[in-house]
């Protein structure tokens, strides 16, 4: 079991659930993303970081399955979780926003 595999939030089929209202994950997403960044380097000042997620699912095998986001003072950090693994990824926002849109088409 991965470190973002988690049984919560509801069904919307047997073998994937979306998870964008599970505030636990989310929180635990995020701060992960937030870990990973550096002070001075990606961020001067905590106060005003804001995440948002293009995506958050369960997927059965598969664990969870999310695109997200983590703006700073300094710029914006894109992060993707896969297999139970959080990946920063380099990304544009025109990249981000097509990425969610095609999986949500996929999957929603």
């Amino acid at each position: 079991m991965g470190l973002f595999n988690k049984n919560k939030g509801n069904s919307r089929s047997k073998t994937e659930r979306n998870e964008i209202d599970n505030k636990e994950l989310k929180e635990i997403l995020g701060n992960t993303a937030l870990s990973t960044l550096r002070q001075g380097v990606d961020y001067n000042d905590l106060s005003g970081i804001t995440v948002e997620f293009g995506y958050l699912f369960e997927i059965e095998g598969r664990g969870t399955e999310a695109l997200l986001k983590v703006m700073t003072d300094m710029g914006t950090a894109y992060f993707a979780a896969q297999k139970g693994s959080l990946m920063r990824i380099d990304i544009t926002e025109d990249i981000f926003a097509l990425t969610a849109e095609k999986f949500l088409e996929m999957h929603g």
